[in-house]
């Protein structure tokens, strides 16, 4: 009857979804490989050309980041089987192609209509079905439970929000869970929230943070620079990432106070949505500051101004936030003086450099706990409480050193969560039945497992 009803409301609503994603550009390209026609270099099931197939699915850019190192993984201890990594926006797909070249193939995932599904699956003929932080779509998850197919949840996570709106169709979310082999959760907090969603205990497990196993961006070959940046020897940034509407403002604010004091300073903007430049770079000539483009910086110096002055630098570009954290004096984290929930706090953090953020971390709680308790980060609830601390700490740079130790402290702490989700992936792999064999998996040899940090 749920399942019924579920697709029932997805065919009524789909002009309206169709449309929705027309209308955004960084999910139109790949639309009609998501209705079920994937393109040629995926060739079915039983062709010459095709290799047993391990899918993973990563909604966008955040998900392609935290996953690769788990994809890199698996293609080392599975090296005769085919890694596809789905997603639904087109920076997942650039961020698969760029950091997973040559390691795994990218696809656009299905909409959740059965026939659609039902193409893709069998035309991909997984082996095993990973999907990062909780996209629960019932056809896909129920079609792959029907032909014996492994689905296990990794870097598990539940919102306060999704949490309550899923508690309100707990009968159908049991059935959807029910379907999964293993759910890998970040921490307590989310091994509680899917138990009682109805996910049965002895498939639940905590984890960890695979973020924290992230590898830090090396600065060699990097194309952000203090000298492509234009700063001057005594100049320092600035970095406020992944910001959203309203909270620029408050950021802009920030700045014009904290500049009265330390003249010598710049800010680095980065917008989470990059189509939104325009908007942020209006909003920057509004407040009568000089506005720069990364995208326009191809030489020495271009990022600067006559006798220096006040300006902020737009990253208007894509995978080169987490980089640049490592030139900044100060970092923000945006979607947290906002509603949003909040992005990823490591990125600066394991640069050692002090966290600012606001009072909305539910996707990130965990993460924000352990940095504002290892007094690595700091949290205020305004751009005005944001303006007051960053001053404090320019003043007292002893405590700001501290605080970026402790921050870097904490991601060295938590490393490992890659290793214990790929242990328990290796037993259900293993433990597949008949299947397994079917399948063609691979088991590792000893040596093969132990996982380099």
């Amino acid at each position: 009857m749920w399942y019924l009803a579920y697709n029932v409301l997805l065919v009524l609503a789909s002009p309206v979804i169709l449309m929705v994603l027309l209308a955004k550009r960084r999910c139109r390209r790949g639309l009609i490989s998501r209705v079920g026609f994937l393109p040629r270099e995926f060739p079915p099931d039983g062709h010459p050309a095709s290799r047993p197939v391990l899918w993973v699915h990563a909604v966008s850019l955040g998900e392609v980041v935290a996953a690769a190192p788990l994809v890199r993984e698996l293609h080392r201890q599975y090296p005769k089987h085919r890694l596809v990594v789905s997603t639904v926006t087109e920076t997942g797909r650039e961020a698969v192609e760029q950091r997973l070249a040559g390691i795994a193939d990218h696809c656009y995932a299905p909409l959740d209509f059965p026939w659609t599904v039902t193409r893709v699956v069998d035309r991909l003929n997984p082996k095993a079905f990973f999907f990062v932080e909780t996209e629960l779509w019932p056809n896909l998850l129920r079609i792959l439970a029907r032909r014996g197919v492994p689905a296990i949840l990794v870097n598990g996570r539940l919102s306060s929000r999704s949490f309550r709106r899923y508690q309100l169709i707990r009968p159908f979310m049991k059935q959807v869970l029910d379907t999964l082999t293993l759910c890998l959760m970040q921490s307590e907090r989310d091994v509680e929230r899917i138990v009682a969603m109805g996910a049965p205990p002895s498939r639940v497990a905590r984890t960890g943070n695979i973020k924290f196993d992230q590898p830090r961006p090396s600065p060699a070959g990097e194309g952000l620079t203090r000298d492509l940046l234009g700063l001057a020897q005594e100049e320092e940034l600035i970095v406020a990432g992944s910001t959203h509407p309203v909270e620029e403002e408050q950021v802009l604010s920030c700045y014009e106070t904290l500049r009265r004091e330390f003249p010598r300073l710049v800010l680095l903007l980065a917008p989470r949505h990059i189509e939104r430049t325009a908007e942020v770079e209006a909003a920057v000539r509004q407040k009568g500051l000089a506005a720069i483009l990364r995208s326009r910086l191809g030489h020495k110096g271009q990022g600067s101004v006559a006798g220096g002055g006040p300006r902020v630098i737009i990253l208007d570009t894509r995978g080169e936030l987490a980089s640049v954290y490592r030139l900044a004096v100060l970092s923000f984290v945006g979607g947290t003086l906002v509603p949003v929930g909040g992005h990823n706090l490591l990125e600066p953090a394991q640069w050692g450099r002090a966290v600012f953020f606001g009072p909305h971390t539910d996707h990130c709680a965990e993460v924000a706990g352990l940095l504002l308790g290892a007094g690595g980060a700091m949290m205020v609830q305004t751009g005005g409480e944001l303006a007051g601390q960053m001053a404090k700490l320019l003043r007292d740079r002893s405590t700001l050193q501290r605080m970026g130790e402790a921050a870097r402290q904490v991601v060295s702490e938590n490393q490992g969560a890659i290793r214990r989700s790929l242990d328990l992936i290796r037993e259900v792999l293993r433990e597949s039945g008949p299947g397994a064999a079917g399948r063609g998996l691979v088991r590792p040899s000893a040596e093969e497992v132990s996982l380099s940090h």
